[in-house]
């Protein structure tokens, strides 16, 4: 383990650059973890990728030995000439797209678009950006066939926690709403370069045939209040809403009840009745 991170280092050198902490940077550098996580992305093998933070390249190389066609977006404009350099014939044949943009404004559908199916939304997240990229996965979840994010350990439970756990929360209704996630496995933090502080994982989420809830203005608001203090009883959290207890009545929702007692189609039917 210790080779691969030292071989990250020396590219950043031998480029005169380091990691930028301001923009999360935590170089995947574990070869034989970057194939499984590829392989992950495209089984069965072709179809379309588009990469979030491609980094140095370290997924984007065994995503195309998979892939009929990849977009490799990356923000830092600095590491652009590098996978240029790396993926050189790949870029040339036309199944590389290399894009130097912000992925939180990068319109994920239309770059999938033009490539066959399945669609795959993949990428080792930075951790400060995670939430509103899982956001941006949500609103698009009807036009990929999977996403498969690298993550932090704790999120990706978060995500994937069931009602009534610990972990679960906002983030786990909103993202179930559109995806069932699962964990595929866990990276330690001696696979990354600078290391982090903290362990990861590989999130997959499966986009469901049929959402359980539109991420309306009701839903969401009667999520976000429902968590913003989880140890209020729902009756108190939804206070001022109009026609909550009725709603809450037609919906056989318990309002003495807090809100991680809820499953994702109860926030769905509460929704509902209230609209």
């Amino acid at each position: 383990m210790a080779e691969a991170p030292r071989r990250v280092k020396d590219v950043l050198l031998e480029h005169g650059l380091r990691a930028k902490k301001h923009f999360g940077q935590n170089f995947l550098a574990d070869a034989h973890l970057a194939a499984k996580l590829a392989e992950l992305c495209t089984t069965p093998a072709g179809g379309s990728v588009v990469e979030i933070g491609a980094g140095l390249g370290a997924l984007t190389r065994p995503l195309l030995e998979r892939a009929e066609r990849v977009v490799a977006i990356e923000r830092d404009r600095d590491l652009i000439p590098i996978l240029r350099q790396e993926l050189s014939s790949f870029e040339a044949s036309g199944r590389l797209e290399i894009l130097e943009a912000d992925a939180k404004t990068a319109d994920f559908v239309a770059l999938l678009a033009p490539g066959p199916a399945p669609r795959v939304l993949a990428g080792n997240l930075p951790y400060q950006l995670t939430g509103p990229l899982l956001q941006r996965a949500t609103a698009v979840a009807r036009h990929v066939d999977r996403a498969v994010f690298l993550v932090q350990l704790e999120v990706c439970d978060r995500v994937a926690a069931a009602a009534g756990s610990a972990s679960y929360g906002a983030l786990s209704v909103f993202v179930q709403a559109q995806f069932e996630p699962s964990r595929a496995f866990v990276l330690r933090r001696g696979a990354f370069y600078p290391q982090p502080n903290v362990d990861s994982a590989v999130l997959v989420l499966t986009p469901r045939p049929t959402p359980v809830s539109e991420e309306t203005d009701v839903f969401r608001m009667l999520v976000s209040r429902a968590f913003e203090q989880r140890r209020k009883m729902l009756k108190n959290a939804w206070s001022g809403v109009p026609g909550v207890e009725r709603a809450a009545a037609r919906a056989s929702i318990d309002l003495t009840l807090r809100g991680e007692a809820l499953t994702v189609f109860d926030f769905a039917h509460m929704a509902q009745e209230l609209s």
